[in-house]
This record gives structure tokens, C-alpha cells and sequence, in this order.
């Protein structure tokens, strides 16, 4: 893969799916996809991935974004196997081709999930369902959900939203200084809440899919009828990774640092703003001429024995305050 995978991620979250691309391309060749539908392409990270698989699969990617970034809108320019759906999933997905891959990583809420398998398996019509693959089945959105355009979503499947994040490993509220995120969910868990919650609600009551999830980098889901006849192929591909302890507890130890990280961050600017109030002040107190007439006082009183020598605060120590 030569693609970098934190080119759009300045923050180093890892929060593409880039990052799952040495386990996503090889089940699109055991599927033996010939078409790709991404759900959520952003600024094409992945995108550019399945372009480059494309081409030697002979194989088109539609990418579906109603909000692309440059660098998305530059690859659909650049590359024939690209084509760039400016919509809503819900809006594209009633009327694109049915792919025989679709990469479900778009809003992330039960919601707009169970909406986007609702028309995949309406469009499948009975047929065999394509591999459908999930992002963040995982810690934070796997069970909480988050709102780009919260307005969308009916009140009745909406959770109160707490604006700004503030997400932390373990607490299923908020916490002042967690990771922010600007739609989510106020709690975390409950019914319709959260990815993986709209896609165990899908897969629930139906002995014919099987659900793989590989906990790495916010969580990838795969699901697929295990009667398809490249059913066997995926699983083998998928079986070494599907929920592996030693992967949940690496990634568990990934986020934890990661929103530790970013807590320590949000304390350390709190600090420098209140010392940059505090040193404000003091300087205004050093080119205060009405302080520099109480100094002035203070020592005719001390001289006349009338005030102590360390009641007086002298320009000068507030420029050492100053200076530290």
C-alpha cells in the first residue's frame, strides 16, 4: 500500500479505514468482486486503495459522498475505475448499481445503518446479499452513536446529542477533555445505539449470515450469507482476525493512550490560557501608573515604619513573575 494513511489525519487517530486495507482487499479478491460501493469516501484514502485494486481486478468503485474533499474530487478526475456519487447513502444507494462489496462507513448511527442495509437487501431482492463491510464496530461508535447532520435523522431514532464529545474508554457519559466528537450520543449503549448495534439488530433472527469483526482501528465488521459461493473465502481470510482477544486488548490499549493523550493535550492549553490571563493581569499592573504611584506609597510607609518590608510588591518582582 503506498498510500499514507495519516495524509488527512493530522491527529494520527488512525480513523480511516486505510488502515484495515491489508484485510479489506484481500476479501474483496476472495469474494471475487468485480464492483465496490464506499459508503463515506471522504478525502479518498481508501478510495485510492480500491482504485489501485480495481485496476488489476478490472473492477469500478463507486465512492459516495455528498461532502467530498479535494483529494477525493482529484482522484474521480484522475482515475477511470472512480466514479465520484455526490449524495446521501440513502439518496445513491436507490439507484447505483448493486455492487458486490459495499463499505458501509458513512454517518455512524443505528439509524443511517440500518437504513443502508434496509436498501442494499431490498435492491439484492431476494438474490444473494454483496460482503458488506463496517467501520467503527468498535469503541467509541460501536455502541454510541454520532450525527454529521443531526437534522437528518427522525427524532423518534435520535439520542440526545451531547455537542462536542468529550468520549472516553469507559465512561459511558462524557468526560471534559475526552476525545471530541460533534454529534454524538450523550451515552453510550441501549437500543438503537451505535454501529454494531444496528448490525447485530440486522443479523439477529437470521441463521443464514454470519458476522466477523476484526477489532482493530475503531473496528471492522464484515457480514455475508454464508450460503454465497465465495462465503468459504471470506471466512478463511477473516477467521484469524475475528474477534481475537490479543487484538481487542491491543486496541483497547490504542484508544485509552490515544484519549489520554488528547485529555493531557486539552489540561495543558487550560493551563497556558490561565497563565496567559494571569501574566495579562500582572502586566497590566506593571504599566499601571496608578500602581507605580501605590509602590511609590508602600515605600514612603515602609521608610516611615508605619508598613512592613514584605507587605510592598515592587514592579521588579512582578517582572520575575513574569519572566517564569
Amino acid at each position: 500500500m503506498d498510500t499514507d494513511p495519516y495524509a488527512n489525519d493530522p491527529g494520527r487517530w488512525a480513523h480511516s479505514l486505510v488502515h484495515l486495507a491489508e484485510i479489506i482487499v484481500p476479501c474483496l479478491d476472495a469474494a471475487g468482486a468485480r464492483s465496490v460501493v464506499e459508503v463515506g469516501a471522504y478525502a479518498g484514502d481508501l478510495t485510492r486503495v480500491l482504485a489501485d485494486w480495481a485496476t488489476g481486478a478490472g473492477a469500478q468503485v463507486f465512492a459516495i459522498d455528498p461532502s467530498p474533499q479535494e483529494g477525493l474530487l482529484q482522484l474521480a478526475d484522475e482515475r477511470d475505475e472512480v466514479e465520484l456519487v455526490r449524495e446521501t447513502s440513502v439518496e445513491a444507494l436507490l439507484h447505483i448499481p448493486l455492487a458486490d462489496v459495499v463499505v458501509i462507513d458513512g454517518d455512524h448511527n443505528w439509524y443511517t445503518v440500518t437504513e443502508e442495509l434496509r436498501l442494499v437487501t431490498e435492491r439484492a431482492g431476494g438474490g444473494t446479499l454483496p460482503l458488506l463491510l463496517f467501520h467503527d464496530v468498535c469503541w467509541p461508535h460501536g455502541r454510541r452513536d454520532d450525527y454529521f447532520a443531526a437534522e437528518q435523522i427522525p427524532e423518534a431514532y435520535r439520542q440526545p446529542i451531547a455537542e462536542g464529545g468529550g468520549l472516553f474508554p469507559g465512561v459511558t457519559g462524557i468526560r471534559p477533555g475526552g476525545l471530541p466528537y460533534r454529534g454524538a450520543a450523550a451515552e453510550e449503549g441501549g437500543p438503537r445505539n451505535g454501529v454494531l448495534t444496528a448490525v447485530e439488530d440486522f443479523v439477529a433472527g437470521r441463521d443464514d449470515l454470519q458476522l466477523a469483526i476484526v477489532p482493530l482501528f475503531f473496528g471492522l465488521g464484515a457480514v455475508w450469507q454464508r450460503d454465497a459461493p465465495w462465503a468459504q473465502a471470506v471466512a478463511a481470510v477473516l477467521a484469524p482476525w475475528d474477534r481475537n482477544p490479543l487484538l481487542e486488548r491491543l486496541e483497547a490499549n490504542r484508544v485509552l493512550h490515544l484519549a489520554v493523550a488528547h485529555l493531557h493535550f486539552v489540561e495543558a492549553s487550560r493551563c497556558q490560557e490561565r497563565a496567559a490571563k494571569r501574566g495579562a493581569v500582572l502586566q497590566r499592573m506593571l504599566d499601571s501608573s496608578a500602581f507605580a504611584v501605590a509602590e511609590r506609597l508602600s515605600r514612603l510607609r515602609q521608610r516611615a515604619g508605619i508598613a512592613r518590608a514584605h507587605s510592598v510588591v515592587s514592579k521588579d518582582e512582578i517582572r520575575r513573575a513574569l519572566a517564569d
